[in-house]
């Protein structure tokens, strides 16, 4: 399972029979397709669009349209994003929500969560917005993100709502960049024996992105810099 989200981390274009393709020839790992489907299920992974696909739609929850096709992001807090990701540890994993604002890239908050409910989402998002407020939040049709604590919570401040189109991995592409570098200059690089040490160091990471890490796109400035300036 955890061959696999390396696999896809790099290579989010592979479908499940490329991914067995590679473990066979990069790994001499032979596994069949039906193995692949199965971990795809457990790790909640799109096969036929690079979408990480945790939060699972909920029908009986209200759709918002896509807001930011063609927007121009110019200014801090003009646009908000969320998602969720999936964290490995040594035995089991955790899951990850984090908030990013999308012009200067910065981590407003964070939260890990044994379970996919909602809670820890809103939990996340409410400390956010007693840092500070947003034009427009974007989030993808998970039933997290569509429940009526979640959408309440942002338009009772008057943020306009954005959701991705189904299984449109580019629609949130600043967060699908945040979680390849936390994966990458992180979780791969540790091995998280305990649901507390993933706290710790993940935390660790996240005061790193946002205060010491420069970013190319922002003109090797920090998030911190353009955020918090």
């Amino acid at each position: 399972m955890n061959w696999v989200d390396e696999i896809y981390t790099k290579y989010p274009f592979y479908g499940k029979r490329r991914i067995r393709v590679h473990l066979k020839r990069e790994r001499n790992i032979h596994v069949g397709l039906d193995k692949i489907r199965t971990i795809y299920k457990l790790l909640g992974l799109e096969a036929i669009y690079p979408k990480p696909n945790l939060s699972k739609p909920n029908k009986a929850h209200k759709i918002y349209p896509y807001l930011l096709r063609d927007l121009e992001i110019i200014r801090n807090n003009q646009v908000w994003s969320t998602d969720i990701t999936y964290i490995r540890l040594k035995r089991g994993f955790i899951y990850l929500v984090a908030i990013i604002d999308w012009f200067s890239r910065y981590v407003l908050d964070w939260q890990i969560s044994v379970s996919l409910e909602a809670d820890f989402c809103i939990e996340t998002l409410e400390r956010s917005l007693l840092k500070s407020h947003c034009d427009i939040f974007n989030t993808d049709q998970g039933a997290q993100f569509t429940s009526n604590g979640f959408t309440k919570l942002i338009l009772s401040h008057g943020i306009k709502l954005s959701m991705d189109g189904r299984g449109r991995a580019l629609d949130n592409i600043f967060v699908e960049r945040l979680w390849r570098s936390v994966k990458y200059e992180c979780v791969y690089i540790n091995a998280f024996e305990t649901v507390q040490e993933a706290k710790e160091k993940i935390k660790a990471y996240f005061d790193f992105y946002n205060n010491i890490r420069p970013h190319q796109s922002l003109g090797y400035k920090t998030p911190a810099e353009i955020y918090l300036k």
